[in-house]
This record gives structure tokens, C-alpha cells and sequence, in this order.
């Protein structure tokens, strides 16, 4: 008897198929389940019950239909459960939640289950990291669940799966490509503690700290790291620190990877950076017009002499990618180009600071666009993309929202990568698009650390708005004679200078700000909106606040005495909602720390 296979297999056996296997076998139990499963993450988004994905379905909106939780009555908001994780660090999870069980992640990876009503512990899994020295901070954005397992890529370089019941690994890969573009040879390496500490450390030059994408039987997750060149042993010990100063640590290329969910098998790999051409066409302006200051006479005429700088560029993926289901589309942003020492990578250095458009079964290039071409700025696209429908003459276009390091936010045509508009500035620019000419340099707003970094913001469809939270965070970009006598640009983040964050309302017809709050500190943790009329999100003086999303009118605020730079989530059990955070600060930033999940709901008189 023949059976259809179930449309969460096809990407495997295509991958199969190019194998030249002639044998799939597969188990009728578990096929039920895992459609099951498929089915409850295309509906994520309506599913305010629940929170199975990282922004809330596949299209990244951070919104919740819940409504318990209002306007009218958010005053009355109290902390109903606390959990402290005992981990310190950079504490950014984003939870996962189902029926009523809370799956999140602490610094270092390990993976923590708790009673949604009460925090108490479930199950833990520990982690053992292969090295004491990732190279870019042991922080993580959180997971992803489906088909009984939750996953996640660790600041070492593994992608693992555990059972959502118990904990119990299932599977653990390394998610290696030691440059080389032999990515299998690296699957095959089984314990990396065999290997001389030098390897391991070369190794794991890359990591990953975004929450995956979990998509009909496929595990989809970037790799960051690869914009880093020799800074920081870990980026949390020293935001002084000058980033293009030259070390032993080379950048690297980016690459983002789908697996399959049952085994962790590689079904296929994407790079960041362009293998032929990546010079692209040497652009002065942005596609927007905005002047680049470039030296584009000195790049030419290096352009042989680096001709594989490819190799080394850099292209972090930071943030969860959005999905299109009905296109097959899947769109995420990629960092910075590697070095920021600019004078070894000519030209436009494609596809970094990008938009891109991949296909989700294949992971074929559909289109990208590059925001800043040749960024020397650090104005990579860290946040996650946001699919919304985008009023033009009258008509709604489906479109893409994209907030920008840059002090922007773009809407985009879904289907071709063309801009439809760009928003007013949500945060001061100055200087913009500058470059060093001396030692002493030149100060930019935003900086590589400001506009709109990795934090995610929200869209709410019942005021039509995209809701942003800005830094205003200066860098000074300056010229320094490097190891090899070569004057290069450099970035480092002054003292002394003004600082602040903003909370903006954009309107995707017409790109004008609605209304904006000042926060006293840049580097929130991201937004979440409810049909409640509220916006809630962490900031980093310690405060987890709600907004009204017509007026952003301050209704509600909690002093958690760490820095909030985590984004919430709402949840419900037995229709009583929830909102839970978690306040643990920000090593690199210097933000209050913590270890801390926090889980609100309405005060009810004698219920504790």
C-alpha cells in the first residue's frame, strides 16, 4: 500500500534523493504526531494560548490576540512567580510556551522547564561546553519546539535536540565550517574533546545564540561569530575595546543551515558571503541615495590583491528568520562585513548587511538587498524581520518590515526585494555614512551598537503600527596604523557622551512616527503587543513596562532590579494570562545583572 508523504518529509527525501538512496522507511505512529505538530506551528500566531515560536508564529509579529490583560486594568499587574536561574551573564530568552509549560534557555545553554502557574521546576538540562573560551559571549536568544523535541544552537557551536518531556539530549551536532566549504567533514567529527585545544578553539570560532526555525521537519539556525576579528576572547568582558584593532583571530563566513529535526542531518547550507562577484558594482550611495563616504580608487586597487577576502567576510545571522509559508520564502538579515579594517575587503562585500530571501525547501538565493554596502559602521541587520502587509495606492502589498542599526525602518516588497518606503528616523542620526580620515576620527549616530540592535520588535493589527525600541548610542570611528604599517579604520564606543533609547509607533503607509517615548538608557530587550491595547516591553534600568499602542501613554511599570534586556511573552492557562520576563542584564553594556524569570498576572483579591 502506497502513502502520500506528509509535506514536513519533502525536503529530506529531496535530500535523500540526491543521495541516490532508494529506500525511504517510514513509521506510521509517529507521522500523525508530527503532522500534528506542523499543523500547531502554522497556526502559532492564533494560538494565544500558547507561545510556540520565537516572535509568536511565522511571521514574526510579536503580537497576541489576549485581551485579559487591557488597558483598563494593567494597573493591577503583580509578580505571581519568580525563578531565579543561578546563571549569570547576558540573559536575552525569549520563552517558549505549551500548555502551560515554560521551555527557556540561561547563559551558557542550559534549558530550563517550569510551571506556568506556579515556576516550579520541571526538568533541567545542564550543558557541558566543549570550550571555557567561546568567542563572542555565552548568551542565548532561546529556542525552538516541534515534534517533541526542543532545539537550540549554543554559544560552542552545537546545534542540539532535547526531549520537551524530560530533557534527555536526542541528538547533539557540531555546526562547524572551518572555512573550507567542506561542511560535512566537520559533521563527522563525534567528540570534540580529542581534538588539541588550538583546533577546538579555531573550531569554535563560530557560534550561535538565535533561536531556531523549526519548519516541516527541518531545524533551521545561523551562525554568528563571523564578523569578529580578534577583539574580545569574549565580547562580554570589554566594550572599551577597539573592534578592526588586528589580532590572531581572523573573520570568518557566515552561514545559515537547515537540518533535519529527527536526526540533525544537514539538508543544506546558505553562505553569507559571495563566493564569485562579491566585489559587486562599488557603489557611493546607499539604494536609498544616502552618500557612503568610500575610497572606491584604493579598493579597485587592492581588488586583486584580496580577490579571496570571501573567505574571511563575515555576514552574521543574530535574529530568528520570518517565514512565508504560502511563497516558500524565508527572510532573515545578515551582519557586518569582516574585517572593519575595510582597507582587506574591497568592494561592496555582498551579501552582508543584507536582506534576504532564500527558498525554505532548497535554500536557493530568491533575492537580497543590501542596505549598507561596504559597512564599515557596524549597521548589520540584527533584528528580526517582521511580514506585514503594506498599504500602496490603495492596495495592500505583502511586504516585509525591517528596522535598521542605521536609525531606520524599511518596508519592503516580499516578493522582489524592492523598497516600498523607509520610515522618519526613530533615533538621532549625525554624521551618518562618515569615515575616519585621521587618528582622532569622527563621532556617528547611530553607532554600531545603536538604532535598532538585536531586540525585536512588534506589529499590532489593531492599530496597523510597527513598534520599534531605538538606542541612541554614538560611535567614533578613527584611523590606526595596524600590525602591517597600514593606516585602518577602527570602532569604539566613547565615554562621556549622550546616551538614551526610544519606544516608537510607525506607520507602514507612510512611514511617519505616530508617537515615541525617550527610555533614560539605550538596549531594551524587544516589544510584544497585545489585542489589550498594551506594549510591553524590559528596559535597561531595571523596569518591565506596558504602553498604551494608540498613545504610548507609560500605564504600568515593575522595578525587577536588573537590567530587562529580554523580550516577553503572554500566555494563558485556563483563560487567566500571563506575562513573563526575564531581568538579567547585559554584560557587554554594563546593565544592572541578574538571573531572574519574572511571570505577572491581574491581582485577585485572597488569591496569592
Amino acid at each position: 500500500m502506497f502513502r502520500k508523504i506528509p509535506s514536513f518529509l519533502v525536503p529530506a527525501v529531496r535530500f535523500v534523493s540526491r543521495l541516490s538512496l532508494c529506500v525511504v522507511v517510514i513509521s506510521a505512529t509517529p507521522l500523525a504526531v508530527l503532522a500534528d505538530t506542523d499543523y500547531e506551528l502554522r497556526r502559532a500566531a492564533i494560538n494565544d494560548a500558547d507561545w510556540l515560536t520565537y516572535s509568536h508564529g511565522y511571521a514574526n509579529q510579536r503580537h497576541s490576540g489576549l485581551a485579559t490583560i487591557n488597558r483598563g486594568n494593567v494597573a493591577r499587574l503583580v509578580p505571581k512567580w519568580i525563578y531565579q536561574t543561578g546563571v549569570d551573564g547576558t540573559f536575552q530568552t525569549s520563552p517558549i510556551v505549551l500548555d502551560g509549560v515554560v521551555y527557556l534557555t540561561t547563559p551558557r545553554n542550559h534549558i530550563v522547564a517550569l510551571d506556568g502557574e506556579t515556576g516550579a521546576v520541571r526538568w533541567k538540562y545542564t550543558h557541558d561546553m566543549q570550550t571555557e573560551k567561546p568567542c563572542c559571549g555565552t548568551h542565548n536568544r532561546g529556542l525552538a519546539i516541534g515534534y517533541g523535541r526542543l532545539y537550540q544552537i549554543t554559544a560552542d557551536a552545537r546545534l542540539i535536540a532535547v526531549n520537551r518531556d524530560t530533557g534527555k539530549v536526542v541528538w547533539d551536532v557540531p555546526v562547524l565550517d572551518p572555512a573550507t566549504g567542506k561542511s560535512d567533514a566537520a559533521q563527522k567529527v563525534r567528540n570534540m574533546r580529542t581534538l588539541p585545544e588550538q583546533e577546538i578553539a579555531n573550531w569554535t570560532s563560530f557560534m550561535g545564540n538565535m533561536a531556531p526555525l523549526v519548519y516541516e521537519g527541518m531545524v533551521i539556525v545561523g551562525t554568528t561569530g563571523a564578523g569578529y576579528t580578534s577583539v574580545f576572547g569574549d565580547d562580554e568582558e570589554d566594550l572599551g575595546a577597539r573592534i578592526g584593532r588586528g589580532g590572531t583571530r581572523r573573520g570568518l563566513r557566515a552561514f545559515i543551515s537547515a537540518y533535519e529535526a529527527d536526526s540533525g542531518r544537514l539538508i543544506w547550507r546558505w553562505y553569507s558571503t559571495k563566493k564569485q562577484g562579491w566585489e559587486g558594482n562599488y557603489v557611493t550611495t546607499t539604494s536609498m541615495g544616502d552618500v557612503m563616504e568610500r575610497d572606491i580608487a584604493t579598493e579597485k586597487a587592492n581588488a586583486r590583491k584580496y580577490r579571496d577576502a570571501w573567505k574571511r567576510g563575515g555576514g552574521s545571522i543574530y535574529s530568528s528568520p520570518a517565514l512565508d509559508v504560502e511563497r516558500g520564502l524565508l527572510f532573515f538579515g545578515t551582519g557586518n562585513a569582516a574585517p572593519y579594517a575595510d582597507l582587506y575587503r574591497p568592494g561592496d562585500n555582498l551579501y552582508t548587511a543584507s536582506l534576504i530571501a532564500l527558498d525554505i525547501n532548497t535554500g536557493e538565493l530568491r533575492w537580497y538587498h543590501q542596505i549598507t554596502p561596504h559597512d564599515i559602521w557596524g549597521y548589520d541587520l540584527a533584528t528580526p524581520p517582521v511580514l506585514i502587509d503594506v498599504p500602496v495606492n490603495g492596495k495592500q502589498v505583502p511586504g516585509i518590515a525591517q528596522a535598521t542599526k542605521s536609525g531606520w525602518m524599511y518596508f519592503f516588497d516580499r516578493s522582489t526585494g524592492e523598497v516600498i518606503r523607509r520610515s522618519e528616523p526613530f533615533v538621532p542620526q549625525s554624521n551618518l555614512f562618515k569615515r575616519a580620515r585621521d587618528a582622532t576620527g569622527v563621532v556617528v549616530a547611530p553607532g554600531g551598537g545603536g538604532g535598532a540592535n538585536w531586540p525585536p520588535v512588534s506589529y499590532s493589527p489593531e492599530t496597523g503600527w510597527v513598534y520599534v525600541a531605538g538606542s541612541h548610542f554614538p560611535s567614533v570611528y578613527a584611523l590606526e596604523r595596524d600590525a602591517k604599517g597600514n593606516d585602518v579604520n577602527v570602532l569604539a564606543f566613547p565615554k562621556g557622551v549622550d546616551t538614551f533609547g526610544t519606544v516608537s509607533a510607525i506607520d507602514p503607509a507612510s512611514g511617519k512616527i505616530m508617537w515615541q517615548d525617550r527610555m533614560s538608557k539605550p538596549f531594551s530587550g524587544g516589544i510584544t503587543t497585545t489585542a489589550g491595547g498594551l506594549l510591553f516591553m524590559g528596559e535597561s534600568d531595571g523596569h518591565f513596562t506596558a504602553r498604551d499602542t494608540l498613545t504610548g501613554e507609560m500605564l504600568w511599570r515593575f522595578q525587577t532590579g536588573a537590567g530587562v534586556n529580554a523580550p516577553p511573552v503572554t500566555y494563558a492557562i485556563d483563560g487567566k494570562q500571563y506575562v513573563i520576563v526575564a531581568a538579567g542584564g547585559n554584560k557587554l553594556f554594563n546593565l544592572p545583572p541578574g538571573n531572574a524569570v519574572i511571570a505577572f498576572s491581574l491581582f485577585e483579591p485572597g488569591v496569592k
